[in-house]
């Protein structure tokens, strides 16, 4: 009884030192929530100011914005040699009504590299995404990302590679 106690005492401690954080909170709780609120706040990037195409919170969505269609988000090698490059481009079309312009693309780990088509793409037209994976030193089932950012609604689109790299003799 006295443990149980104890702990319920320590317990109420940690919560009312967590929720005196916010010296303006009327209650405990008000003061988690706002704290939290202010972080989620500060992680959001300005959408003006990062990309013009991405409506903020209080404007309407672009409807002239470029529209980045890939023809495949995922691909997959299958099985894959020990100690090979493999690559596959991925084809895309610009289904909006604006030039499309990629800004970057980041892959999820250093063995695979993006290449892109660096002009911008008119509404209709294509361009490519290839992607090379280096399997040196990678052994079993691989699952890789490609994080495309560009001047579209929203501003990142993610294709995907996979495939099993094979066991050396």
């Amino acid at each position: 009884m006295l443990r149980s106690t104890i702990y319920s005492i320590a317990l109420a401690t940690m919560l009312l030192a967590g929720c005196n954080r916010d010296k303006n909170a009327e209650a405990g709780t008000q003061g988690m929530n706002a704290a939290a609120d202010d972080a989620a706040a500060d992680a959001k990037a300005n959408p003006t100011i990062d990309n013009p195409n991405v409506a903020s919170d209080t404007e309407a969505p672009n409807p002239d914005a470029p529209v980045l269609t890939f023809a495949e988000s995922q691909f997959d090698f299958g099985d894959i040699k020990p100690d090979s490059k493999v690559q596959h481009t991925f084809k895309f079309t610009n289904t909006g009504k604006t030039p499309l312009l990629i800004a970057d693309a980041t892959a999820s780990c250093g063995c695979t590299t993006p290449s892109w088509t660096k002009e911008a793409v008119a509404p209709g037209a294509t361009g490519e995404m290839e992607v090379q994976f280096d399997s040196r030193g990678k052994q079993g089932l691989i699952s890789k990302q490609v994080t495309v950012r560009a001047n579209t609604q929203p501003s990142t689109t993610t294709i995907y590679i996979k495939g099993n790299v094979l066991t050396t003799n």
